[in-house]
């Protein structure tokens, strides 16, 4: 078994194409769209690379049977947000068979990449940050993933872990929402807006693009005390902004203001893994467009992306406002289940939040670091 850098486009293309195949018999595993992964891992399409580098690599067997993959990841604006570890770069889009050696073999390839970029600390899986999906499954293994959230078998947990990778962070993903709203929650609506001067609107389609540049400063500043947040550059924001737009349900964005200003937003979407899981190729041609518009209907349940407000606005109530209309929005369109994630184990006040709600952690994903 060797393992070799991706060196050609043809290469890349066995790349992706390496976690079809891998997860061919296993019925959870959702199989993105392939061009959206191509995008992803483009440096000429995804602004990401104008701060961060990346090599891929693949383990092959001496037949040329492919055993497994891996990126390695190097973030500029990681470093500059957090000096004290400007010296930890990040592997990715791991992939193995259940042998150990590989997975060995693939970490090892990838801290060799790092350790000659001068970093002492590999931390993962990231694909390809925090503002992408990341963290490794470690518990609640039996439904598939919901969008934009990542996926793997159980035995990876084992694979890291025999690797010598420890605990960073974990990464929480909380179930609920399929009863009505909560009565004291709709009761204590109106106060709350009342007492602080809250307004709530939804997402204004005819002026998206005002809007994007409403939410930019917005997301930087109110995540930016959070582990592991990397701010995102307009460039970033806009390329996400684009691939959303699509598929963005005006009614399920909602903004909280005082007066004039802004304060807080969030963002959630239907889950369209429902309508992506059974298409299996990951391919909109020749069938693959028809499956996912078929099973669009089959849709019914909704993840919360992301939910903030800015520190000094956060005892106003201001989540929990925005959190019942999306709870209320939700169910009358059908979804009357939904995920929100993912909230850091050490963020006390959104979890606790959200169990007063009655949601409760049905999903853990790992972060985790090893020296190199």
């Amino acid at each position: 078994m060797s393992v070799r850098p991706v060196g050609s486009p043809a290469d890349l293309r066995t790349f992706i194409d390496f976690a079809y195949r891998h997860y061919r018999g296993d019925p959870l595993w959702v199989p993105p769209l392939r061009r959206d992964v191509a995008t992803l891992l483009s440096p000429t399409i995804n602004p990401f690379f104008e701060h961060a580098e990346m090599a891929c690599f693949l383990a092959e067997r001496p037949t040329g049977t492919l055993v497994g993959r891996i990126a390695a990841i190097t973030n500029a604006a990681h470093g500059r947000v957090h000096p004290e570890e400007a010296s930890v770069g990040f592997f990715g889009m791991f992939e193995s068979i259940d042998d150990q050696a590989v997975a060995d073999a693939l970490f090892a390839a990838a801290a060799a990449w790092l350790r000659e970029r001068k970093m002492t600390v590999m931390r993962g899986p990231m694909n390809l940050s925090t503002n992408d999906d990341c963290g490794l499954l470690v518990d609640g293994f039996g439904t598939p993933p919901v969008v934009m959230m990542p996926y793997n078998p159980r035995y990876y947990v084992g694979l890291l872990e025999r690797a010598r990778f420890t605990k960073a962070m974990d990464l929480l993903a909380y179930d609920g929402g399929r009863e009505a709203v909560p009565e004291r929650l709709r009761a204590a609506g109106p106060k709350l807006a009342a007492r602080y001067h809250i307004t709530l609107r939804p997402l204004d389609m005819k002026h998206f693009w005002d809007e994007v540049a409403l939410v930019k400063d917005l997301y930087n500043k109110a995540w930016e005390k959070n582990w592991g947040f990397i701010p995102m550059t307009d460039a970033e924001m806009n390329h996400l902004a684009k691939q959303l737009k699509a598929v963005v349900v005006p009614e399920l964005v909602v903004f909280a203001s005082i007066g004039d200003k802004l304060i807080g937003f969030a963002i959630a979407l239907p889950d369209f893994n429902v309508a992506l899981r059974s298409n299996r190729s990951g391919r909109l041609f020749p069938f693959g467009l028809f499956r996912i518009l078929w099973n669009q209907r089959k849709i019914d349940r909704a993840r919360v992306l992301t939910l903030g407000v800015l520190p000094e606005y956060r005892r106003t109530g201001a989540d929990a406002l925005m959190y019942e209309w999306l709870w209320r929005v939700s169910h009358r369109r059908g979804m009357p289940q939904g995920e929100s994630s993912w909230i850091l184990e050490t963020n006390a006040a959104m979890r606790n939040g959200l169990e007063r709600m009655g949601f409760a952690v049905y999903k853990t994903y790992r972060v985790y670091d090893r020296r190199v």
